[in-house]
This record gives C-alpha cells, structure tokens and sequence, in this order.
C-alpha cells in the first residue's frame, strides 16, 4: 500500500476551504472571548493560568505516548524557568527538564526560525540517557535504518499489525530541508491550517526514532504562539488529544495512507483545536477559585506542610486526600498529618470525606 509521500506531487496538502470555514469561525470566536477573559482577571492570576496550562501540556503529550511524569517536578520546572514566585517547588529530572525546555523553547522563542539544529536540540532534551523504553537511541540526529525501516506497530510479537510506514532514512534530510524551508516562511495564508498541515507533514516524515510526536506537538504549540503573538500559552492541545486518543491515532493513519487532500485531517484537528479553546474555560475557573481560596484563609496562620499540601490540591492533585499521603507529601511522621488535617478541619478548611477507618479521606471546602 503507498502512503502520502509515494504521491508524485508531495508535499502538495489540498483541502476543502469551505468545509473548514465554520470550524475556523468557531475557534476565532471562543478563542477572542478566551483572550478577554484572560485579559479581565490580571497578570498574577494570568501567570498562574499559563503555569497550569503548560504543566498539563508537558504532561499531557507525554501521556500521548505512554510516558507519565511526575506533575510537581514539572510544575516546578517551569515555575523556574519562567522566573515565577510558586511555592513548593521540588527538583526535576533531567528528562522532565528535558521536556519543559523543549515545550518553552517553542512557545517562548516562537518567532525564531526553525532550523535543523534547533530540532536536534530538542530531541537531544527529550532523551538525555539517550534511552527509551526499547534500548538506546540515536540522539540529536536524524534517523537511520539500522534497524530496519520506521514502521509503526502495534499487536503481540510476531501478529503485529502495520499501522504506517515512514519514508526511508536516506530520504529523511531532503524531506525536512523541505519542511522547514516552507515552515519558515514569512506569511502563511491561515496560521490555524499551518499548524494542522505542520503537525501531519512532521509525523509523517517521522525524522526521529523516537519522540515525533511529541515534537510535532511542540511545533503545533509553536504555530498557535505565532497566531497569538504570545508565549502565553492558556489552552491546551495535548489534553485534548489525549482525550481523544484513539481518533488521533486513527485519523492520522486515515490521512497518512491516503491522497494529499487532508480535509478530514484538518477537520478533526479544528475540532481539537476549537475543544481545547473551550475546555480552557475550567482551567481559568480553578485558577480564580484558587485565589478566592487564598483571599478567604489570608487571614489564617498556616504551616509550611499544610500551605504545600493545600496547593497540591488546589492544583488538581489526582487521587484521595489521605493523612498517609498527607505525610509523604509534607515529609512528615503519620501523627503530624494527623494534627495539620485535624487543625485544617477546625478552622473550616478541610472536610471529613464520608466513610471511616484507615481509607479516611479529605477535600476541601467552599472552593468555588
């Protein structure tokens, strides 16, 4: 079977203007009343919406690909590389940095040309240990095939079933000379497109052995930081993929093994798109009632583990408030949990969860 690049006329995307034009209506329309809305609540309360946000990108894309990092070690990660005053702030990884750099460097230096030196400097973030979950990597550079040819698999050994096929090694640098030559360009006619056609040409290309996808999400933030003309970066595409998974995965393999008109691609990408713009909506509410929060216990005299727990929380901490997980988290004994979540209970901060005994748990009260 050919894929996409066989097509005598590669790279030359077509797509149905008309069928796209109500999307496109759509996402211009909730992502202006998004700006607003960001503009009304004021840069304190606009740093912490962008923190969330790229945290659950970092995090999000990695989950893509069955990789889960640890949230606070990336929230911290990019609390100190955009220079922001959080508390709680833990070391991270080497790969989790890896990660962050990677995602601010694409949404901070978002008018920068993208050069292949730039790509490998990414990739080389993204795999420090030169490792994935396979064995070694090539790292840093384009991808070759002494292994065989890119294929992506999926099935036990020996019944796989042949999703997709990248093009071969040897033709790897032409087909990404061409990529960023157009990438790079000045004017696109419809910076919304790009990022679509952006995110398909680098997959299917597959110039890494590991790590494209993650990459070609990183590219589509980047566009979407061109479009705003901003680092600031309030919704996120890559929690929105994974909530869609399994119709990102098969729309892409759809597209890649048919002709270069990719309408039903750049459908389904508006309609992620448009998703995430709205899905923004709950990140600015936690974000408002997390202030409301702090506004409301301002006057309380809180402990350094009871304020950290407390933000864990607020910060969408996955999983049960238990006093066991109380005392990891604040690095204390079991009693000491127990005396900063009953003193929380007193002052009408903390809630008793219904149920009893040793599977007790906690949540907050009067977050709105």
């Amino acid at each position: 079977m050919g894929y996409i690049y066989d097509h005598p006329e590669w790279p030359d995307f077509k797509w149905d203007s008309g069928r796209l034009a109500n999307k496109l209506f759509a996402i211009y329309e909730h992502q202006g009343r998004l700006v607003g809305r960001m503009e009304a609540i004021g840069f304190p309360l606009q740093a912490e919406a962008e923190l969330q946000n790229l945290t659950q990108t970092v995090l999000k894309s990695s989950e893509i690909e069955g990789e889960v990092l640890d949230r606070q070690q990336v929230r911290s990660s990019i609390a100190r590389r955009l220079g922001l005053d959080v508390a709680g702030l833990v070391s991270a990884e080497r790969q989790v940095d890896g990660v962050v750099e990677m995602m601010l460097d694409a949404t901070q230096q978002f008018d920068e040309p993208l050069t292949k030196e730039r790509l490998w400097g990414w990739h080389a973030g993204l795999f420090s240990e030169r490792r994935n979950q396979f064995g070694s990597l090539r790292v840093g550079i384009w991808r070759d095939d002494r292994n065989g040819p890119m294929q992506i698999l999926s099935g036990p050994i020996g019944r796989e079933k042949k999703h997709f096929e990248a093009p071969p090694a040897n033709l790897v640098d032409r087909e990404m000379r061409e990529f960023l030559r157009w990438f790079n360009l000045p004017l696109w006619s419809n910076l919304i497109l790009g990022a679509g056609i952006a995110h398909i040409w680098f997959v299917t290309i597959h110039p890494f052995e590991d790590g494209n996808g993650r990459i070609a999400r990183a590219l589509t933030d980047m566009v979407l930081s061109k479009l705003d003309y901003s680092p600031r970066r309030f919704y996120s595409m890559s929690d929105q993929i994974l909530a869609e998974r399994k119709s990102y995965y098969a729309i892409l393999e759809e597209t890649q093994k048919g002709g270069l008109d990719i309408t039903l691609w750049l459908e389904w990408f508006l309609g992620c798109l448009d998703c995430s713009i709205v899905g923004a909506e709950n990140l600015l509410q936690n974000v408002i009632g997390k202030a409301r929060f702090w506004q409301r216990v301002a006057s309380e005299s809180l402990n350094e583990r009871q304020r950290k727990v407390l933000n864990r929380m607020l910060d969408g901490m996955e999983g049960k408030l238990t006093s066991s997980r109380w005392a990891r988290m604040g690095s204390c004994s079991q009693d000491t949990a127990s005396r900063d979540i009953d003193d929380l209970i007193r002052r009408g901060i903390l809630i008793r969860n219904p149920g009893g005994g040793r599977s007790t748990s906690y949540s907050l009260l009067g977050i709105s």
